[in-house]
């Protein structure tokens, strides 16, 4: 029998682990988080010292089962959960769910932490264990009853203010802030003309281009000449006096020296493989922590290829500092290692949390050796912070950059550069992803011809062209996740779960790769914005943060700075409670009046989404009201196309004795026969769709609802149905998985009930439906389990739900308990950390 319990957070580092530890382990996973939140008002009660109520997560109960009977049978306990702060939190909360059912008794417990899954670090950490980090966890919960707070309060006030079904987030809030203030900065944006004026010259050499620097004796600036016919008068004043040749009047030649970017800390990883790869920020979490947690290497077994991923530090270890400086000599030769390692300073405060920087565990292993045991995302991915992490100690690239100066007569000046590397350093392995190319790298690469002072060189033409200023550009998400961190919005380990948030509700769109807002979006940043100024102010949410890394350094209390941010919100939410109507929300905006009825026509966000409106609620006659099209904003629509919208639905005809209309509803543009509605396709549009296309629509909807049926079942409810992702089974309740190497149609009746047994979900029907279905199933088998128990005494009444069951047996938890709990959030995915808003 294993003597030692070791518990981890996901169960392929638990296997990986196993094999290093040897047969006296039993190393199992917790799944994540363990624990949470009981999701109700007053799961956090700020009367009671912020004592929290929470509760096991539902799906991970069977695992907190298995470590409770590991736990039993173990001579000690090890908690290897992640090493941040919920890392702590969960190691925490399974200490106390074992101490609460009397499974530690005088057992030792101990903590430790693998920043990397490797035999040597993983036996190295086993040597050193410490307690559970009280101040981590005590950030971690002030941190998770704050979301709490924040969401559970702010969400109820937009639900009647701007829209049901809306949440509002301490961190998340502020990020969309800053998508629509940069949205309303490309609204207001006007272009400004400007013209520039080249040379392209015919050097014997090669040709060569020059850009304009000075005209009539003066500096020519961006907005020196500002239209066609200036531009052209100045072109031709520059030719006369150039007469056919400029002269070279000045040659300047300068090095410097390029140093390498620092090994890739959580948000650096996160932006460059944005740029770089176009992963999206959860994408790249994703395959990092595959990469942490091991990888199989053939005979080598599974080994962890980088380190851990979520950090603010860009600090490497001396071991990995000196495997980093061979690799570097072999490959590369020893004049591109510097004479001492390169140090970079980190902004990071948190030491307890200061890992090293995101680096492979061996840098020995080059990307080209595990090449063919990875995906080819995880071999992107890791060739990247291999790439990185070795550059990053490597000498600089020193560049040469050539200016010279050519004078057209004595008046007018052109300039030509060319920037050359002398010695590649860093460059031969990596170079930083640039959001925007600075105006020094703009000639890098190019080699201008040799010139000297006074030599004549023959001018080809010169050309004027023109330009318009450009809007500043949406957010990408590597530009966003830059700005989070410069405004210490958020921390790194919570950018992927922010960003998913706003695309989750519907705050945001992603156009191309830019971050667009939407106008619900829009509309609850307008909201907050004007009446929660505070809290979604840049630099409150960032001093917030700060105190939260405070509270993780044991420098502050976790209960007082909850209290210091309780009252005032408080106290305001309940103010905007009784002062706001409707008219509040700032989502309405006036576009005109009606031709027809005289009245004020409206843009606004109703109960359904985005709206326009002829009337008001004060009319004697209810408003009319009408869905905007897909592609429309409440924000930019005119007057015109919203009195469009009012001339649906259009009566196109009549079809085999049934009138055929198009319209628009909650979900798009529609054509309708009878009582059959077909969808619009991307290419129709609603006001000009005519009779014979909105038939053919349809039709063709009944078609494919005719062939939806494959083969059913005298005296079943089950079917074999065609499904937009292929063939599947259903009984109307439940749906069902088919083997791909079976043909739907010949099936049995006894295969498709072993089937539906075995894989059968509840179907989907709506909104809320699923969530509905899977409660009433899991009550099924609550009840039936029950049924099945044996019976009690009939003096004590057996309760009818589960939920009573489970609180029944637990022991009632102390005060002191219910103030240290720190919150559990949803269990934790191996992508990203941050709670839920």
């Amino acid at each position: 029998m294993p003597k030692h319990l070791l518990i981890v957070e996901s169960p392929a580092k638990a296997k990986t682990i196993n094999k290093y530890l040897g047969k006296d382990f039993t190393v199992l996973a917790s799944y994540g988080h363990v624990r949470d939140l009981v999701p109700k008002e007053g799961a956090v009660d700020p009367e009671r010292g912020f004592a929290m109520r929470y509760d096991l997560i539902e799906k991970n109960e069977k695992h907190v089962e298995a470590i409770a009977r590991a736990a039993k049978a173990a001579d000690d306990i090890w908690l290897a959960t992640d090493p941040d702060r919920e890392g702590e939190a969960i190691s925490w909360h399974i200490a106390e769910i074992l101490k609460e059912r009397g499974l530690l008794g005088n057992k030792p417990l101990h903590r430790v932490v693998f920043t990397e899954i490797t035999p040597r670090a993983i036996k190295e950490a086993m040597t050193q264990p410490r307690a559970i980090a009280v101040d981590l966890v005590d950030a971690q919960q002030a941190r998770r009853a704050l979301d709490y707070l924040v969401g559970f309060n702010l969400s109820p006030v937009l639900w009647r203010k701007v829209q049901p079904g809306l949440s509002a987030g301490r961190v998340q809030s502020p990020a969309l802030r800053m998508i629509v203030e940069r949205e309303e900065e490309i609204e207001a944006f006007r272009a400004r003309e400007y013209w520039s004026i080249g040379a392209e010259l015919a050097h014997a050499s090669q040709p060569f281009t020059a850009k304009l620097i000075k005209l009539d004796g003066q500096k020519f600036e961006q907005f020196t000449i500002t239209d066609g016919d200036t531009a052209e008068a100045a072109r031709l004043r520059l030719q006369q006096a150039a007469a056919g040749a400029l002269h070279v009047t000045d040659v300047a030649s300068k090095e410097r020296k390029r140093r390498p970017a620092p090994p890739f800390t959580t948000s650096t990883l996160q932006q460059e493989a944005s740029r770089k790869l176009g992963f999206t920020t959860r994408k790249t979490m994703q395959v990092a922590q595959k990469l942490y947690e091991g990888v199989a290497l053939g005979d080598e077994g599974t080994v962890g290829l980088i380190s851990y991923m979520r950090t603010d530090s860009v600090s490497l270890s001396q071991e990995a500092l000196a495997e980093i400086r061979d690799v570097i000599a072999r490959d590369y030769g020893t004049a591109s290692v510097p004479d001492k390692p390169n140090v970079y300073q980190t902004k990071s405060k948190n030491a307890q949390e200061a890992h090293e920087a995101v680096r492979p565990t061996a840098a020995l292993r080059t990307p080209s050796q595990v090449a063919r045991f990875l995906t080819d995302d995880e071999r992107k991915l890791y060739e990247l912070v291999w790439k990185r992490a070795v550059a990053s100690q490597m000498v600089p690239a020193t560049l040469n950059t050539v200016s010279v100066d050519l004078a057209a007569g004595s008046e007018h000046v052109f300039r030509a550069s060319g920037t050359t590397v002398v010695f590649a350093g860093f460059l031969a392995v990596y170079e930083e992803g640039k959001d925007s190319k600075a105006a020094e790298d703009e000639d890098e690469g190019r080699k201008l011809p040799a010139m000297k002072t006074g030599d004549r060189v023959p001018l080809d033409r010169i050309h004027a062209d023109q330009h318009f200023t450009q809007p500043p550009p949406r957010f990408t998400e590597a530009a966003l996740v830059k700005a989070l961190e410069e405004y210490g919005i958020g921390r790194p380990s919570t950018y992927a779960s922010i960003i998913q948030t706003l695309l989750f509700r519907k705050y945001t769109e992603m156009e191309g790769r830019a971050f667009k807002p939407t106008d619900v979006g829009r509309a609850v940043s307008k909201f907050l914005s004007v009446h929660f100024t505070r809290y979604v102010d840049y630099d409150f949410t960032a001093n917030l943060e700060d105190e939260l890394d405070a509270v993780s350094r044991g420098e502050e209390q976790w209960v007082p700075l909850m209290a210091k941010f309780w009252a005032p919100f408080k106290e305001l939410v309940e103010d905007k409670k009784e002062s706001l109507d409707r008219t509040d929300a700032g989502s309405s905006r006036a576009l005109g009046t009606d031709p027809k009825s005289g009245k004020e026509v409206s843009a606004r966000i109703g109960r359904f989404g985005p709206m326009v409106q002829i009337g008001t609620v004060e009319d004697e006659e209810k408003p009319k009201f009408a869905s905007l099209q897909p592609g429309q904003s409440i924000y930019s629509i005119s007057l015109d196309d919203a009195l469009k919208l009012f001339d649906m639905p259009r009566n196109l005809g009549e079809n085999n004795g049934e009138q055929v209309s198009v319209g628009i509803g909650r979900f798009g543009p529609f054509a309708k026969r009878g009582s059959v509605y077909a969808s619009l396709k991307k290419e129709d549009d609603p006001f000009k769709i005519d009779l014979a296309r909105a038939v053919f629509l349809i039709e063709e909807k009944e078609e494919i609802a005719r062939n939806r049926i494959i083969k059913e079942f005298p005296g079943s409810e089950i079917q074999v149905l065609n499904g937009r992702f292929g063939p599947y089974l259903s009984d109307g309740k439940l749906n069902g998985k088919i083997p791909k190497d079976r043909e739907p149609a010949s099936l049995t009746l006894a295969e498709v009930q072993k089937l539906m047994e075995e894989t059968g979900k509840p179907a989907r029907r709506g909104f809320g439906a699923k969530k509905t279905a899977a409660k009433k199933v899991v009550a099924k088998k609550a009840l039936a389990k029950e049924a099945a128990a044996p019976k009690k005494a009939a003096t004590k009444k057996a309760p009818a739900k589960k939920t009573a069951k489970k609180a029944a047996k637990k022991k009632p938890a102390s005060k002191a308990a219910m103030k240290k709990a720190p919150p559990k959030k949803a269990a934790r995915s191996a992508a990203d950390d941050a709670p839920p808003f």
